[in-house]
């Protein structure tokens, strides 16, 4: 009798118990996920994430029953699966937020791997002509962004796959990077983007090759590709306010410089929801 009832006060106890959360939806990457300075910035705040990023809009049309966004400016690819410095606490593994039974994972990642931000930084010049950039990053035949690309694509690849192991059901895409420089313009905008007129066509070969990298250990570890880069031609950097996706150096809409603003998320979204739908 004892046994009989310490069995059933164990099974009571396991239906009483809420069943673990689950997350049908969950967007992890960098600031190109997250959306840094877009109003409304939510926490944890040293992650400079939005509301209005593309996964929050996209998950308002989706309606999914469980969304998680544990992306966070600065996130390489090791922060899937450690803790990320941020201010004022760490934001935890990005992986912790995927379940077994999890649906849908986007994902925007390898950016900060190859150093976008100092390669912004020692790209950004007061001289208007020449190739300082590529000149820095180009020498003796070696260009130092593609060998850190192509020294990034495996990490891609063990985070496709880490996601895969975690969320075996999950229909995953990657995004690509959205176009900062023109597409067909050589010259670009200086001073609203501070490049010299040689390095607009080194560095928008830079972000196409990351892009391609990205669109490659996608095709090879059964993960979609949503071409965000594609989609945002003609909506770079140097357009005005009102068509620009992503803002230049100095931005005249809410987001961080050289980064998506809300036009930008919005049309991310639509390429979102339109993939999840097929």
């Amino acid at each position: 009798m004892v046994r009989r009832g310490i069995a059933l006060i164990v099974a009571l106890v396991a239906l009483a118990a809420p069943a673990a959360a689950s997350a049908d939806y969950v967007a992890l990457g960098d600031s190109y996920t997250a959306g840094p300075l877009i109003p409304l910035q939510i926490q944890p705040f040293g992650c400079l994430k939005s509301n209005n990023n593309y996964a929050h809009l996209a998950q308002r049309t989706m309606a999914f029953a469980e969304f998680r966004d544990p992306s966070c400016s600065g996130a390489e690819t090791e922060d899937m699966t450690q803790a990320q410095g941020v201010t004022p606490g760490p934001n935890p593994p990005q992986f912790d937020s995927l379940q077994p039974d999890t649906e849908l994972v986007t994902i925007t990642i390898g950016g900060n791997d190859i150093g976008f931000s100092s390669i912004a930084e020692d790209c950004f010049t007061l001289q208007r002509t020449g190739s300082p950039c590529r000149d820095q990053y180009v020498q003796n035949g070696r260009d130092e962004i593609s060998e850190r690309i192509q020294a990034t694509a495996p990490k891609v690849a063990a985070v496709f796959q880490g996601i895969h192991e975690r969320s075996p059901q999950a229909r995953v895409f990657v995004l690509t990077y959205a176009a900062i420089f023109p597409e067909n313009d050589d010259f670009g905008c200086w001073p609203q983007m501070p490049v010299a007129d040689g390095d607009i066509v080194y560095l928008r070969e830079k972000q196409r090759e990351l892009n391609a990298m990205l669109a490659a250990q996608a095709a090879a570890n059964g993960v979609g590709v949503i071409d965000w880069y594609q989609a945002s031609i003609g909506h770079d950097a140097c357009k005005p306010p009102g068509i620009r996706w992503v803002e230049p150096a100095v931005p005249a809409n809410a987001a961080a410089p050289v980064h998506p603003n809300l036009l930008g998320m919005i049309g991310a979204a639509s390429l979102v929801e339109a993939a999840a739908a097929q």
